[in-house]
């Protein structure tokens, strides 16, 4: 079968021919009918992020994967071949976090295994293409929203960066009655999507009047939850003053860069907090299909564009470059 491989030492992504995998006890193999390309891949490919638990140094990329049940391994049932399913971009194991297509091979391939654990059935009527994405473009922001960030109906919330998780941070949180919804981004075709997508104010992040006017869209009170999607120090620095007594930061975004924290003193004295954000529990992607099912949310514009899997490498580059303004590129086998 083919599948794009990155080798983490030298960064190098191929598209090569590769042994199709058995299941063992307790997994399934899917014939992957979508994968989307992520941010986090292009971090990977760049070396700005790699695995922790990554045994050896080639993984098959791709963490947000939706297809059918091929074949059973030894001992499972419940689960039927030809069924339609999504899965979790990660798992626990051991005390361990470990990511799809991250830590153990992905989904950027015709074929890949998922333990039983991991499996989301999806309706029929749902689109591989938008099936694939719920996890972690759409899954991430839920989590950081209704969890991390513990967000209620009526607070007032700040969303920096709006690409892929962003973009589905401003629809999440209009969905659940976020207002006012504030979306920050330097690029004005984003703050566009951001308001496409619920947004009630777009905000030039290099607008050195941004603090004053996020504090007149809240009648003085500043955020109650501020999200940082692009994992960039400057956003961080530039959302912390922008919070409300007792707001909160949630770090969603990944980046190296250290985070300098001007006035710790006025973040005791406000009851603030910073808190960090990775990845979505496990009943989320079930809820966030289940949202889909029953018509409250739909991903069709989140499709930015479909490439075949031998175009890995361009789609990568493509969303490197924010080639076309892209939502969720999404390869298929």
């Amino acid at each position: 079968m083919l599948a794009a491989r990155l080798n983490v030492v030298d960064h190098r992504l191929d598209v090569a021919e590769v042994s199709i995998p058995e299941p063992g006890p307790g997994q399934v193999r899917i014939a992957v009918k979508a994968a989307g390309v992520c941010l986090s891949d292009v971090h990977l490919v760049q070396g700005l992020l790699n695995p922790m638990y990554l045994n050896g140094d080639v993984v098959t990329l791709g963490h947000e994967v939706a297809g059918t049940i091929d074949a059973l391994g030894p001992g499972v049932t419940g689960w039927t071949e030809g069924q339609r399913v999504a899965l979790q971009a990660g798992e626990l194991s051991a005390a361990q976090v470990l990511t799809r297509g991250v830590d153990y091979d992905g989904g950027w391939a015709e074929y890949a295994l998922a333990t039983v654990a991991t499996l989301v059935p999806i309706p029929d009527d749902l689109p591989f293409e938008q099936a694939a994405i719920i996890p972690d473009a759409v899954s991430t922001p839920w989590g950081a929203i209704t969890g991390t960030g513990a967000v209620r109906a009526g607070e007032a919330v700040g969303v920096w960066g709006i690409g892929g998780l962003g973009a589905h941070a401003v629809q999440l949180l209009r969905m659940i009655g976020a207002a006012p919804i504030i979306a920050v981004d330097p690029n004005p075709a984003a703050r566009e999507r951001a308001l496409d997508y619920g947004a009630d104010l777009a905000l030039d992040a290099a607008d050195p009047d941004l603090p004053m006017a996020i504090r007149s869209a809240t009648a003085g009170n500043g955020l109650a939850a501020a999200f940082d999607f692009a994992g960039i120090e400057a956003v961080r620095r530039q959302a912390l003053p922008c919070l409300g007594p007792a707001g909160r930061l949630v770090l969603v975004g990944l980046g190296p860069e250290p985070m300098t924290i001007a006035n710790p003193t006025l973040i005791s004295f406000l009851g603030q907090q910073i808190r960090g954000h990775y990845g979505s529990g496990p009943d989320d992607l079930g809820v966030l299909v289940g949202l889909v099912t029953h018509g409250r949310l739909d991903f069709a514009k989140s499709i930015s564009d479909v490439l075949p899997l031998s175009q890995a490498a361009e789609a990568v580059n493509r969303l490197e470059h924010k080639e076309g303004n892209p939502v969720r590129l999404v390869l298929r086998p």
